[in-house]
């Protein structure tokens, strides 16, 4: 039997050609009537800079900055994520109700990308790489290349045109 997929994982970084990586997931979703869950994730910043940057701004700030804007950049982060989808489907509407949801998470990029498949129980991962020529494997997008060999499910890299 042909896989029917019915929940699909676009995971996006945002960058301006992330789109094209979305228009496979629009396809996918819409030929088999499935649900597209999109996810960002902010990546956690580096030990050592955390380090820097806390020590710099003195005791508990850091923690104290971070908690009043987290909440702020994520709205801003989905509000953008909102458009995006809105934009990319101005000519087909009606692939906007096969959003399901759009969300925003903070933390380690492959592992929040793996436990958003499983909490929304994605048939399907489509993400985007920007490979880069012989050095493609050092960058065939790191992340693409770690969801690739964790995933339990089937991942579509699609490579980000130049």
């Amino acid at each position: 039997m042909l896989p029917n997929y019915k929940n699909i994982l676009y995971a996006t970084d945002l960058t301006p050609n992330s789109e094209y990586a979305f228009k496979h997931a629009v396809m996918m979703a819409r030929r088999s009537q499935a649900k597209i869950h999109l996810i960002h994730v902010v990546p956690e910043i580096d030990a050592g800079f955390r380090s820097y940057v806390s020590a710099v701004m003195g005791e508990g700030k850091l923690e104290s900055f971070e908690g009043q804007h987290e909440e702020d950049a994520r709205n801003g982060l989905k509000k953008r994520l909102e458009m995006f989808a809105h934009d990319e489907l101005e000519d087909h509407p009606e692939d906007l109700k096969n959003i399901a949801e759009i969300e925003v998470v903070h933390g380690h990029t492959v592992s929040e990308i793996l436990l958003a498949a499983n909490r929304c129980n994605a048939e399907v991962i489509v993400m985007g790489t920007h490979g880069k020529g012989t050095k493609g494997h050092t960058f065939l997008g790191s992340v693409a290349e770690k969801v690739l060999h964790k995933s339990k499910i089937p991942v579509f890299v699609i490579p980000i045109p130049d």
